[in-house]
């Protein structure tokens, strides 16, 4: 008899009991309750899932085991992080729920299985206890501020780009009322013009056509601290939206397009840009001034002619863009802006006069006069830059007088330290001279 054939006999010892909870129903993986779970909510496709297992073979024959290790497995379910029969059976369990799974080798590991404990072929059986579970975080920063569960999964791979025209269905809930029910057609990056918070646009970004899914929002990502009178949201509020992505159809990306269709895009998206800052639009004219950089910046092999058309267009691109940031109190960004537009021409009004606001909102205020006195060395008509020189003066000035105030404060406090040490290196000794002095009376009482 062949080791396979003696693991395959050995594995009977065991009964086949449990629930089918294969979608097709093919006994594939079976799941016995051992101890019900609490609660209602089950995990969804992309959750974060915390549980402890024991792996054996039909046997009997341990081949792994979580909790000999003494730590919890966790995996994102649905994932194809695990093998079948876990992202099934995990699926259809509660919190503090414990279960036994038999999953045949199609939901396994197959006919090769994962030598040298799990032979081929071989049929598995885990006891599972789930412990928690925790929805998706999809920000960059990975901050937790907006939390994705999928209902529905999507299909294929390809998400929306910034630019991108989505077709949705959005219903948000504050507090367990709606506020918010309705489908959608618009633009990514004009959300704001149909009432939408930055954290739907963002959430959309990250989903597949046909997924389904529930989005909790932090207020960073919301309404923030003053909330939405049109909605009735308070300031701080977290939302929560389901969304569907019925279609999108992508912007075009910087590779499908030749020189001339760049340029001539860029040239229609600075208009829109232009168009969304005079509406007081700043976010969404932000959008397409990227867009102008994102096509051009690393462009090569122009024309004379094209060259400069192009140059053009970056240049503005970038004086644009800071202005938005510092319309939309990001200074940092507004900063970056300049510098780079300074890169293209090292004495431009614009990118100097901003650059020293940005510097002014950061409180960089020396740094700030000196971009104003350059712009006046440049531009002796320009009487902004002249203001802002003598603001800039000023603060620098309160600046300086507040530090004298703390350096006096922190001045005063060390001397009153060193003061305080010095007295207290005295005591000692007095008191040493002291018994000192003691013991000799002490001893000249004692000889007397």
């Amino acid at each position: 008899m062949t080791a396979e054939e003696q693991n395959s006999e050995g594995q009977n010892t065991m009964p086949m009991e449990g629930e089918d909870i294969t979608p097709k129903k093919d006994g594939g993986v079976l799941k016995l309750v051992k101890r019900e779970g609490t609660g209602t909510d089950f995990p969804m496709t992309g959750d974060k899932v915390f549980v402890h297992y024991v792996g054996t073979l039909l046997d009997g024959t341990h081949f792994d085991s979580s909790r000999d290790r003494g730590e919890k497995f966790s995996f994102e379910l649905g994932k194809g992080q695990v093998i079948k029969a876990w992202d099934i059976g995990v699926a259809t369990m509660r919190v503090g729920e414990l279960c036994q799974l038999i999953c045949k080798p199609e939901y396994a590991y197959g006919s090769a299985g994962s030598p040298p404990k799990i032979p081929p072929k071989a049929t598995l059986v885990f006891e599972v206890e789930l412990f928690e579970f925790r929805g998706e975080d999809i920000t960059e920063e990975e901050d937790g501020g907006i939390i994705r569960r999928i209902i529905t999964k999507g299909e294929g791979y390809s998400k929306p780009n910034e630019g991108a025209v989505v077709e949705v269905f959005v219903q948000g809930t504050c507090d367990g009322r709606v506020f918010d029910e309705r489908e959608l057609k618009f633009e990514i990056g004009d959300g704001e013009s149909f009432s939408l918070p930055s954290g739907v646009e963002k959430a959309i970004m990250a989903m597949e056509q046909g997924e389904e899914a529930l989005f909790i929002m932090k207020p960073k990502y919301g309404f923030g601290g003053d909330g939405n009178e049109k909605y009735c949201i308070p300031g701080g509020a977290t939302l929560q939206y389901k969304i569907k992505l019925t279609a999108f159809e992508k912007a075009k990306e910087s590779w499908e397009m030749n020189t001339m269709e760049k340029l001539e895009q860029s040239g229609i998206v600075k208009e829109k840009g232009t168009q969304c800052f005079k509406n007081g639009k700043y976010k969404q004219a932000s959008v397409q001034y990227k867009k102008i950089v994102a096509w051009l910046e690393h462009e090569s092999g122009l024309s004379d002619e094209d060259e400069k058309k192009a140059k053009t267009l970056r240049l503005a691109a970038h004086l644009n863009l800071a202005m938005c940031f510092l319309k939309m109190h990001e200074p940092n960004k507004a900063f970056e802006s300049c510098d780079k537009a300074l890169e293209m021409d090292s004495t431009n009004e614009k990118a100097l006069f901003r650059r020293g606001e940005a510097l002014f909102n950061m409180n960089e205020f020396e740094k700030a006069k000196d971009d104003f006195q350059r712009v006046v060395q440049l531009y002796p008509s320009n009487k902004a830059a002249k203001s802002q020189v003598v603001l800039c003066q000023k603060r620098i000035k309160e600046q300086h007088e507040k530090d004298k105030r703390i350096y006096a404060n922190m001045f005063q406090k060390f001397a009153e330290r060193d003061s305080k040490k010095e007295a207290e290196k005295v005591k000692p000794e007095s008191k040493e001279n002291g018994e000192e002095a003691m013991e000799v009376e002490n001893g000249e009482k004692e000889t007397q």
